[in-house]
């Protein structure tokens, strides 16, 4: 178990940096974890209209967030969460091998740019999966998808190879070489997952069916549900409350995981939100444990 926390924050973008920035002058303990501050949507938007006091690309807007970072001593943690569980007096998450408590969790994680395919959200925990480090070990042996959204995934399609008799890779970029031998390259995409009790088979594009054991989507943000177990949520989005607060107890959401609309200047607003939440729930909790 590394350090203990009053507050985690998942996803490094701008809600997330919002929700670290408060919580820090809220004089609160926080964990900002992500896979790269200000990656991503943010870093690629070709030009930023909506934000008060900006203008530019979004690598300019990427570049002036992190010296604010820098100067404000926001400290960014760099590691994709794989897991958020409710255990006693708050949350465990996970990112690999890493372990965090917090006493609460704002999540930040954003939509995937790729959406889902039929069959995938059916066969979650049966065969479908969206970490190759978490649940890679399981399929020694067997015959596994990994269906990419970029190249940046490539490295967990070759952890995927010392666990997997054979890895199939999916992905519209143009990939590195591979230096498992074996992991083959398909240009044929995925459209539906087939099985029984689990996943048996994948429908690509062209009609054909490929068998396997196992599906990884690699993505820059998994569905939430897949993260923390029992979050209620609508399609992609985490249902919340006006302050931001989720069906479960010190579990909030901000940003574009919560719904439309995707712009810059409501994640960070909802950012701050979340965060003065939290401080209210802790107090609430602090309260409590006095009477």
């Amino acid at each position: 178990m590394e350090q203990q926390f009053d507050a985690a924050v998942i996803g490094g973008g701008i809600a997330g940096y919002s929700a670290a920035l408060t919580l820090k002058s809220l004089r609160l303990n926080a964990l900002w974890l992500g896979d790269n501050a200000f990656g991503g949507k943010l870093a690629r938007s070709e030009y930023v209209r909506n934000y008060p006091a900006f203008t530019g690309d979004g690598a300019e807007f990427a570049a002036a967030l992190s010296r604010q970072a820098v100067e404000e001593a926001v400290p960014f943690t760099a590691g994709r969460a794989d897991g958020v569980y409710a255990v006693e007096g708050g949350y465990l998450v996970t990112a690999g091998e890493r372990q965090f408590f917090s006493r609460t969790v704002i999540l930040c994680t954003g939509v995937s740019a790729s959406g889902s395919i039929a069959g995938e959200a059916a066969f979650l925990g049966r065969g479908v999966s969206y970490c190759a480090v978490c649940d890679g070990a399981l399929y020694r042996g067997k015959k596994v998808a990994a269906v990419l959204s970029s190249a940046e995934f490539s490295r967990e399609a070759e952890y995927l190879a010392g666990f997997a008799a054979e890895v199939t890779v999916y992905c519209k970029a143009a990939l590195p070489p591979f230096a498992a031998n074996n992991i083959r390259v398909s240009s044929d995409m995925p459209r539906a997952v087939e099985g029984d009790l689990r996943v048996r088979r994948l429908i690509l594009q062209s009609g054909a069916a490929v068998s396997a054991d196992g599906v990884f989507f690699l993505r820059e943000s998994a569905p939430p549900a897949s993260l923390v177990g029992g979050l209620e949520t609508d399609g992609g989005h985490v249902r919340v409350s006006r302050d931001l607060s989720t069906n479960l107890p010190g579990l909030f959401a901000a940003g574009d995981v919560t719904g439309r609309p995707y712009q810059f200047v409501k994640a960070a607003g909802e950012g701050c939100v979340a965060a003065y939440s939290v401080l209210s729930y802790l107090n609430a909790q602090k309260r409590g444990a006095r009477t």
